[in-house]
């Protein structure tokens, strides 16, 4: 096992032209399991490419350990890819393809690889399997023995490219548990890219967001859903996404209004408007997600809107808002106004976002907007 660590990487294509990745910095710990979400083109999966030998940086260092590894082949790297193919050669077995790569790139006897590949074969259930060929199998088992393909090398470091992707959603759910409780056995670093924010948040140490190959944001995955370094973070975390309005920050007394000139105001109290670093008259954008919007009782002084679309869900309601386009509130299920129907609102004021109007950044004061440090 070994941590990961990435300085200033950058890769350009056609001489400078486009930049797929750009300045990307990051830390993985020895054992940690990191997740690297964003939209499709973001540079994710050149970012792990990069790391396995597979792309060369155009600049910045790759370090396993303490050990650089930039110009190292790919194939004297101690790392394990699983891809969203599964990448499985169709003339092998299974067996064949799991031993495969110990023959190649280990000086294990026979005896010695038969015993490794079985040991995996038992930890990913497929041992009745082995005398079989890939295309005898279902999907789910083709990515199980992908995965016993790269467990079975025991590497420093694990890499994976969607590799559940091709898979159906509950399939999908099975074989994200079954990862995460690989991980936990074998304590290997790990670096997982997802194009699925639910996989992103649910299987992550820490999340790694990516834009436009830019690093938008790097923590844990309830420190990034509560507070987004900036809007871009702030509507691709969490479903559906956040609400954004643009709005006008105006100082009273101690307190911070909130308002579009026209029906919109919000006050905050003194204690949250201390929190936001906003200057008097400053143009904003708010943001605050569905389930932090709440329904008030008629002349409790809410924000008065008008139901557009009641959506039921199972468990919860969304309710679209004529206060803003695509404006939802999340509410339980026994909450159903009637479309057309004028509602008061109210927010869970503590969640609410502001971000700046040109730059989107986050207007929480700094020392709010990083992590606890950690007792000692």
């Amino acid at each position: 096992m070994a941590s990961l660590r990435v300085e200033n990487l950058r890769k350009e294509y056609d001489r400078g032209e486009i930049v797929a990745v750009d300045d990307l910095s990051l830390e993985v710990e020895d054992g940690e399991f990191v997740t690297v979400v964003g939209p499709s083109g973001c540079g994710k999966t050149t970012t792990l490419r990069m790391i396995a030998g597979l792309e060369k940086p155009t600049t910045g260092p790759i370090f396993l350990g303490d050990e650089e590894i930039t110009n190292q082949s790919a194939r004297n790297r101690d790392i394990a890819m699983v891809f969203q193919n599964y990448a499985l050669y169709p003339h092998k077995t299974v067996f064949q393809n799991m031993a495969f790569g110990l023959r190649m790139s280990t000086d294990l006897s026979k005896a010695e690889r038969t015993e490794k590949v079985q040991w995996a074969a038992e930890m990913m259930d497929i041992e009745e399997l082995l005398d079989q060929k890939p295309d005898e199998l279902s999907g789910g088992q083709k990515q199980r023995v992908a995965l016993g393909r790269a467990i079975v090398r025991e590497p420093k470091l694990f890499l994976f490219d969607e590799p559940l992707s091709n898979l159906d959603a509950k399939l999908r759910t099975t074989m994200r548990a079954e990862i995460q409780r690989l991980q936990d056995e074998l304590g290997i670093t790990s670096v997982y890219v997802t194009h699925d924010q639910e996989e992103a948040m649910t299987m992550g140490d820490k999340i790694v967001i990516l834009n436009d190959g830019e690093l938008q944001q790097v923590g844990a995955p309830t420190h990034v859903y509560d507070k987004p370094a900036n809007e871009f973070v702030g509507g691709f975390v969490g479903s559906p996404s956040m609400n954004f309005l643009e709005v006008v920050a105006r100082t009273s007394g101690n307190s911070l209004v909130l308002t579009d000139g026209e029906d919109f105001r919000y006050s905050l109290s003194p204690e949250y408007a201390a929190d936001i670093d906003v200057e008097d008259g400053q143009p904003v954008t708010l943001g605050i997600r569905p389930e932090d919007v709440y329904t008030a009782d008629p002349g409790s002084d809410g924000i008065q809107t008008t139901v557009d679309v009641l959506e039921p869900i199972g468990s919860d309601n969304y309710l679209y808002l004529d206060i803003h386009d695509d404006f939802i509130a999340r509410v339980n299920a026994d909450v159903k106004p009637a479309v057309g129907e004028t509602i008061e609102i109210t927010f869970d004021e503590s969640k609410i976002r502001l971000f700046d109007r040109d730059t989107g950044e986050s207007l929480l004061h700094p020392q709010r907007r990083e992590p606890a440090a950690p007792e000692a």
